[in-house]
């Protein structure tokens, strides 16, 4: 297997922007062809790479687009739900996908198995690489020393025991990026391109942002709650 540090889809996105191309169930853009769409749209602004879940809009990307991609599959109502067992990595990677994004927190998976576990038959099966998205310093110690090849600091503030903020934590991608022999990306609550190009500065190998580019609603609440006036 090419080792990270060479592989192509990483190499590509290297100090550049990766962006999350998702919406939640129930949503009216929560369909395969508008994320696919969406993805497109990204690639013509200058994304670097995608990151998207679901199979199906996985594979209408992939089809769609040469760009890097990389593939979870959000699934379950359990604390671990990004990509949580080895099934759902072997059906993402089957996909197509460059990279399977996976929960790299201490929190037990549903199937028993160990990250390491994980990250050995998703290498082993399919060759793919996979990235590791934690909440704290010692989880991205221990994803690394597990085999992931890449790690994301997607789950800061979203886990009970990680550190809450309005905007990215700097602290701990700087932190990661000081200390871990892979790559670190940027990942969670990036809301500006200052703040990407903060996290850039604190050492992060790439930045992806999602909700700030591809979340209408979201982004409309913004604007919105400082419009409204109050009594109006």
């Amino acid at each position: 297997m090419t080792s990270a540090a060479e592989h192509p889809a990483l190499a590509a996105i290297r100090g550049r922007l990766v962006v999350s191309c998702q919406a939640y169930p129930g949503e009216p853009m929560r369909d395969p062809d508008t994320m696919c769409r969406v993805a497109r749209a990204v690639a013509a602004g200058g994304a670097a790479g995608i990151r998207a879940q679901g199979l199906e809009d996985l594979r209408r990307i992939r089809a769609a687009l040469d760009l890097p991609l990389i593939g979870l599959w959000k699934d379950g109502d359990g604390d671990v739900f990004i990509t949580p067992t080895l099934d759902h990595a072997l059906a993402v990677a089957a996909t197509g996908v460059d990279i399977v994004a996976v929960d790299g927190t201490r929190r037990p998976r549903p199937d028993g198995r160990t990250l390491a576990e994980t990250v050995k038959a998703v290498h082993d099966r399919t060759g793919r690489l996979v990235m590791a998205d934690v909440s704290t310093y010692e989880e991205g110690i221990a994803a690394a020393e597990a085999g992931a090849d890449v790690v994301g600091t997607t789950l800061s503030g979203y886990t009970a025991y990680s550190r809450p903020g309005p905007g990215p934590d700097l602290e701990l991608v700087a932190g990661l990026a000081r200390d871990l022999p892979v790559p670190v990306i940027a990942e969670g609550r990036v809301h500006t391109a200052e703040q990407a190009a903060a996290a850039v500065e604190a050492g992060a190998y790439a930045v992806v942002v999602g909700t700030a580019i591809t979340h209408p609603t979201t982004i409309t609440r913004w604007f919105a709650d400082r419009v409204t006036r109050p009594g109006a």
